[in-house]
């Protein structure tokens, strides 16, 4: 399908077109946002996802920046590399897909109080699809925040994001979430002086 109209097909692009299960093959045990912009996220996180909700974790590794002092019913994962997820101690449990192969999650409807999306958005080349998969499994009224940063894999994001600066993959981000028909979509920026800056746009189901 069209991701977004007036957009050609190459928009979402890669330069680095082999597998991605191939690249996510071997495990990356690292943080790729530092400490100020992680507390960004998880102080909009401790805003929006309710305590003692089920929480989405989209496009994961082996920790999700949720506040450590919040209990939440259920943490559902996903991500592409097992041993990643499988040591993140948040998780209720996992899965590993390819959402660019196949954006149906394996989820039933309306079975999330919230859901996010960390520093791995640039890489999405069927976002809309993506982010309308979210809607399903999220209940009214529960948000869906996606965060990034100017740290990419550039041989895997697609070709309009590295287009694009900061403000302008905000304006991007939230028309995937207005196509996938998100309401109340919102942009917050944290850029300090020095370190990684960090731009949120969260919209609700």
């Amino acid at each position: 399908m069209e991701q977004l109209p007036g957009l050609p097909p190459a928009a979402f692009d890669k330069q680095d077109r082999s597998p991605d299960a191939k690249f996510y093959a071997f495990p990356r045990f690292v943080t790729h946002i530092d400490d100020g912009a992680i507390a960004a996220v998880t102080g909009v996180y401790r805003d929006l996802f309710p305590a003692g909700g089920a929480i989405l974790d989209l496009m994961s590794s082996w920790v999700s920046h949720l506040p450590e002092e919040i209990s939440y019913a259920s943490v559902v994962g996903h991500g592409m590399n097992a041993e990643e997820l499988a040591a993140n101690p948040r998780f209720s449990k996992w899965f590993v897909q390819d959402l660019n192969l196949d954006p149906i999650l394996p989820l039933d409807d309306a079975m999330f109080d919230g859901a996010g999306l960390c520093v791995s958005v640039q890489y999405l080349q069927r976002p809309v699809e993506v982010f309308r998969e979210a809607a399903r499994v999220l209940r009214p009224g529960a948000p869906f925040v996606v965060s990034f940063s100017n740290r990419c894999f550039p041989t895997k994001a697609v070709a309009i994001w590295q287009s694009l600066s900061g403000p302008d993959q905000q304006w991007l981000v939230g028309s995937y979430l207005r196509a996938a028909g998100f309401a109340a979509v919102a942009e917050h920026a944290f850029t300090p002086p020095h370190g990684d800056p960090l731009w949120v746009v969260a919209g609700t189901r």
